[in-house]
């Protein structure tokens, strides 16, 4: 018999949407989800937050945050700290989006109105002028840098196996992604929250400043910034929008769903699946569609 969208049921698969798609191409995600939600489900007590237990997982850890289940998941006693861990997604919106439009609108003026160049710190002879029509330019190579950087982290460090015998990375693995392998269906846990992502992002407006004079390399973090915004609504789309068949959206979330239940080594692009070329992490091209 064959398993396909008309059978999910309303609490499965990306809440009953699990690739909004439609035939036996949502089938193995079905079919993993439901054989495995309720697996090794007593490892931890879940009447308790889970940063404090997962560490004592120990060798069971791996096998268990690839085990999905359907519930929200709590990490602190405080809920005050509780809730600096988890957002919604217009929230990202609200905060980083004021902040690129304002960014972008101070590095075009500064470069219309200043006489910014390249490499004169090193010489003047042959530094190079950046003038106002280069922001565009410079905006997007920006969001090619996010683009990469989504695809390192996320190979790198979030899918980083952490030492079995190591209490303090396995904890430090749940709470950076572990948490979303387990619960892919916590919508308040799909995208980073700004609490977390304040440092990190203070951490690259820094260093762009240092690498390259502030409206050159500012207009770069701010490409860099939006990326990220997009990286981020992205990610959420594809756990919750039903998109249309045959489109983009359509394949990368058929795609996202195979790295959530079936290759959790692999397919790690979110927007897009051109790193996973070169790096050799492509999922492989697979059909769902079984004879009866």
């Amino acid at each position: 018999m064959r398993a396909g969208a008309d059978n999910i049921p309303a609490h499965l698969g990306f809440k009953g949407r699990l690739v909004g798609m439609s035939g036996n191409e949502c089938s193995l995600g079905l079919v993993l989800y439901s054989t495995i939600s309720s697996a090794q489900k007593d490892l931890v007590d879940w009447r308790k937050p889970l940063i404090w237990q997962v560490g004592y997982l120990g060798e069971k850890y791996d096998e268990w945050v690839h085990q999905p289940v359907d519930r929200p998941i709590r990490l602190f006693y405080s809920d005050f700290v509780e809730s600096l861990s988890k957002t919604s997604w217009y929230v990202v919106m609200s905060i980083w989006v004021p902040l690129v439009l304002y960014l972008s609108w101070c590095c075009y003026t500064s470069l219309a109105n200043d006489d910014i160049h390249l490499f004169s710190s090193i010489t003047t002879k042959y530094s190079i002028r950046i003038y106002k029509y280069y922001f565009p330019v410079l905006f997007i190579v920006g969001m090619i840098i996010w683009s990469f950087l989504e695809y390192i982290i996320h190979r790198f460090l979030f899918h980083l196996k952490p030492p079995a015998s190591n209490y303090y990375l396995i904890t430090l693995h749940f709470v950076i992604h572990g948490q979303h392998h387990k619960s892919p269906f916590d919508d308040s846990r799909l995208v980073f929250p700004p609490a977390p992502a304040c440092p990190m992002v203070l951490g690259f407006y820094m260093l762009a400043n240092f690498l390259f004079p502030e409206a050159f390399g500012v207009s770069i973090f701010a490409g860099g910034l939006f990326g990220y915004v997009m990286y981020d609504m992205v990610h959420y789309y594809l756990h919750y929008g039903s998109p249309k068949k045959g489109t983009y959206l359509y394949k990368l979330k058929a795609y996202h769903v195979k790295h959530h239940f079936e290759h959790q080594r692999a397919g790690f692009g979110i927007t897009s699946t051109f790193w996973d070329h070169p790096f050799r992490t492509l999922i492989p091209e697979e059909t769902f569609e079984k004879e009866d």
